[in-house]
């Protein structure tokens, strides 16, 4: 029996310093509606030894979707909804539009990328463990392990780090491959403009 007091005890103690971090974590963050800014991402494939960098522009609008346009080494754009996902490569590129309604797992992604981008920690709390800590007067930092079957085939781990935003995210994958993106020029303004409001509208 003691053993077991022991164990839940633990288990009690691990769930309130959770609770705490989440709670801590979240009032430091921006409660911004809109957030653009540049990001740089740097993508290193198991067997290759230099990483692949890709670097552009985005707009999350949390009520409407994502806006992530690639602009070097090769241009594409990639819209992402609460509904559906579409993607071009550069203009008059291969493109693809996927609906959410239509393929059940792409709602499970779009709301893994949307926590992400946003550092909606409660969000991710439901699908994964969430360690770390808090640094110094503004900053924070994440570890996720993923508790959901599906998204463990695919991510090993996640770290966040941040501030009042979300500064980077480091994806590690199962196969070995891993992905670190840093996000800079945060702002709140301007508002989406005709095209992307178009493109947030599909």
């Amino acid at each position: 029996m003691k053993p077991f007091l022991v164990l839940m005890l633990s288990l009690l103690s691990v769930s309130a310093h959770a609770a705490d971090l989440v709670k801590d974590v979240r009032a430091r963050l921006v409660d911004a509606p809109l957030v653009r800014g540049q990001f740089e991402q740097k993508k290193t494939v198991a067997g290759f030894k230099k990483p692949l960098v890709s670097k552009g522009d985005f707009l999350l609008a949390r009520d409407q979707g994502v806006l992530w346009n690639t602009r070097t080494p090769f241009a594409s754009t990639l819209t992402l909804t609460r509904k559906s996902l579409s993607a071009q490569q550069a203009t008059g590129g291969a493109a693809y539009h996927l609906d959410s309604t239509k393929e059940p797992a792409l709602a499970a992604v779009n709301e893994l990328l949307f926590a992400l981008l946003s550092g909606d920690v409660a969000a991710l709390q439901k699908r994964f463990t969430v360690e770390g800590a808090l640094v110094g007067d503004k900053g924070w930092k994440l570890d996720l392990t993923p508790t959901d079957a599906g998204l463990a085939r695919v991510f090993k781990h996640i770290h966040l780090e941040g501030d009042g935003y979300v500064r980077q995210v480091q994806l590690d994958e199962t196969r070995g491959d891993s992905s670190v993106i840093t996000f800079e020029q945060l702002a709140q303004t301007p508002p989406p403009d005709a095209t992307e409001a178009e493109r947030l509208g599909k």
